[in-house]
């Protein structure tokens, strides 16, 4: 079902469920520039088959949300935690399992700290500890950190500039264990761009420096699960294991050769563990 949670100030986040609202409910959210299509249909049917109510939604400056110009975006990363809550609050659920991936799990990270009344569990992937000194892991490879620097010279209004890089984008995120298929990518990230409207706006999540967290993830009340593929080239598969080290309990579930991205051939593994992290929170 798809439906629109209008914010106190006006803002308009689209968002979209899958299984029945009677079954424990799962918030997805996704990492910067990605909508919540990132969250691929099948990944969520899947999910949800598990017995789960599964929810998920555009964040600001992607998909079908509310965009800001480019540059200027109108609210902090604060203001982002709160748009999960009020998801949450639209769909009348007091207590959620969240899923984060990326951007989106140290988001669902200050979720879980400061509102951890509305949080059952929570699972990351591909993600990094907030409040947690990561100066000694693995940075970006350099072989990501070149790619990336090449965005600075995408004309954002030109959308075969943007597919391409998007493209190519995805070819440097991808698993090493799995084949990479460019032409399902191509057609995507086409479609996400023109359900958008285009992405230029979605680059203002790289612009919320007042994000940095002051709450620490070793104070985390809720069941943790840690996802991280061995070969992810933006957090190296050292932050998932410090982050799993952060937390006592914590499950973590190393994805060998994933790289920073969902592959189609890793949901078995992914779903598997997010569904028996959330029965065994409910069981507890």
């Amino acid at each position: 079902m798809h439906s629109e949670i209008v914010l106190p100030g006006g803002a308009r986040i689209a968002t979209q469920t899958f299984g029945e609202p009677r079954n424990p409910s799962v918030l997805l959210i996704m990492g910067a520039m990605a909508s919540m299509l990132w969250w691929p249909d099948e990944f969520c049917r899947d999910l949800a088959e598990q017995g789960l109510h599964v929810v998920r939604y555009d964040n600001r400056d992607t998909g079908l949300s509310t965009k800001y110009p480019p540059g200027k975006p109108g609210y902090a990363f604060r203001d982002m935690v709160d748009d999960a809550v009020a998801v949450l609050d639209g769909y009348d659920i007091d207590k959620a399992h969240v899923v984060g991936m990326s951007m989106g799990g140290m988001l669902a990270q200050m979720l879980a700290l400061r509102y951890p009344a509305r949080i059952a569990s929570l699972s990351t992937i591909s993600t990094s500890p907030i409040g947690v000194d990561t100066s000694m892991l693995p940075g970006m490879t350099p072989e990501y950190q070149e790619h990336s620097a090449k965005g600075a010279n995408v004309d954002w209004s030109n959308r075969a500039q943007v597919i391409d890089f998007m493209v190519e984008d995805s070819r440097m995120l991808a698993s090493i264990a799995h084949p990479f298929d460019a032409t399902r990518l191509r057609d995507f990230i086409s479609h996400d761009y023109d359900r958008a409207g285009g992405l230029a706006s979605a680059s203002n999540h790289f612009m919320l420096v007042d994000g940095a967290a002051v709450e620490s993830i070793g104070d985390l009340a809720a069941p943790l699960l840690v996802i991280h593929g061995t070969a992810d080239p933006v957090f190296p598969v050292e932050h998932g294991r410090a982050f799993a080290s952060a937390v006592p309990g914590a499950r973590l579930v190393e994805v060998h050769g994933g790289g920073h991205e969902l592959h189609r051939d890793d949901w078995a593994v992914m779903i598997d563990a997010i569904a028996a992290h959330v029965r065994a929170a409910v069981e507890a």
